[in-house]
């Protein structure tokens, strides 16, 4: 990176370097698969054009921020490719997600488990035969995530801290999205079970873990860390909730997911949690009736969505984005950050916060 780059940190810049270090990963035999032709073929380039697809990179961008958080230092090369690696984990994760939320499409693409059972509509198991290969694909992009990772020439002191945040980072999510399994369906007003949900799978695993991955690797110290996760924490439960809204309330051209999906899912939200608990008996006989339908049309999404009005819960969840929002800025005024620093997390911040997608 230039002396002027580290100086201003244009996060364009750095998100174009980190596209770059994909596009060469992904495009050249990922994880040492030394053939791209055939069935093979198919599924590497399933995952390059997956991963390659326009995204928000927030993970990858958080964890080169956090470098520089920590001074930078030798070792420019590592940095991004662990940050890099990052997003290939998240393709992981967003494949097998879509498989269990049975979800149809994916930032305005059908989901790929839908476009592997299009793509082979001839044969009689084609649906079967989608999700199937979408599992397969999940897992390729794990093994080449970690493939990115082992290749980025850790130093032993290096890989003794971020191995270990690495685990903590694919553990928290995977066992935030079991507790969303667990309570999808069954909307309750338990806003604790749904905070828990949101503070594993998306404030640790989206924000924290990133900015110390990043950290970690220029030898940050526990002052460092704790700032970050005074930022992190607070900024990633506003990021889940603004998702919840825009899961209701959002555009489907914007968002590039169909505005039922959490509806008819049943999706264990803060926003459901809140309703549920200020509901008339008639209000709540209603959720109960249409919340999780899997047939569930617009017409009746309208009645959800006014009881979610007129319940406060909509304009509660607004005001709970706003105080964690100004809750993360306020803990980037330390002397621990460099001024270039501490702007760049505070235009992260209002990207992740103030977004209609």
């Amino acid at each position: 990176m230039s002396t002027d780059l580290a100086a201003t940190l244009d996060l364009d810049t750095v998100q174009d370097r980190i596209e770059t270090v994909l596009a060469d990963f992904l495009r050249r035999s990922p994880a040492g698969i030394p053939s791209q032709k055939g069935g093979v073929g198919e599924l590497t380039h399933a995952l390059a054009d997956f991963v390659l697809a326009p995204g928000k990179r927030i993970r990858p961008l958080l964890c080169v921020l956090g470098w520089h958080a920590a001074g930078g230092g030798d070792g420019e090369e590592s940095l991004w490719r662990v940050a890099a690696s990052l997003e290939v984990f998240h393709a992981f994760a967003l494949i097998h997600d879509d498989i269990i939320d049975s979800s149809p499409t994916r930032r305005g693409r059908p989901s790929m488990h839908r476009a592997f059972a299009a793509r082979h509509r001839t044969r009689p198991d084609a649906d079967a035969f989608g999700v199937h290969a979408a599992i397969l694909l999940g897992d390729l992009a794990l093994v080449c995530s970690d493939a990115l990772m082992n290749s980025a020439g850790l130093s032993k002191r290096q890989r003794r801290t971020v191995l270990p945040l690495v685990d903590a980072m694919r553990g928290e999510v995977l066992l935030g999205q079991h507790l969303d399994l667990l309570a999808t369906g069954r909307p309750t007003g338990d806003v604790d079970e749904a905070m828990a949900i949101t503070r594993l799978k998306t404030a640790k695993y989206t924000i924290e873990r990133p900015l110390h991955l990043g950290a970690a690797l220029a030898g940050a110290d526990r002052d460092l860390l704790a700032m970050c996760s005074a930022y992190a924490l607070p900024l990633g439960e506003a990021f889940q909730l603004r998702d919840d809204l825009l899961g209701v309330f959002g555009d489907p051209a914007l968002t590039g997911k169909p505005v039922l999906e959490d509806l008819r899912s049943g999706k264990a939200t803060v926003l459901m949690a809140l309703a549920i608990r200020r509901v008339t008996p008639e209000q709540r006989r209603t959720l109960d009736a249409l919340v999780g339908r899997a047939d569930l049309g617009e017409e009746d999404a309208v009645r959800i969505r006014r009881i979610l009005q007129h319940t406060g819960a909509r304009d509660t969840v607004e005001s709970m984005i706003i105080e964690r929002y100004e809750r993360a800025l306020a803990a980037l005024d330390t002397d621990l950050l460099a001024p270039p620093i501490a702007a760049a997390l505070r235009k992260i911040a209002a990207r992740a916060v103030i977004r209609t997608a």
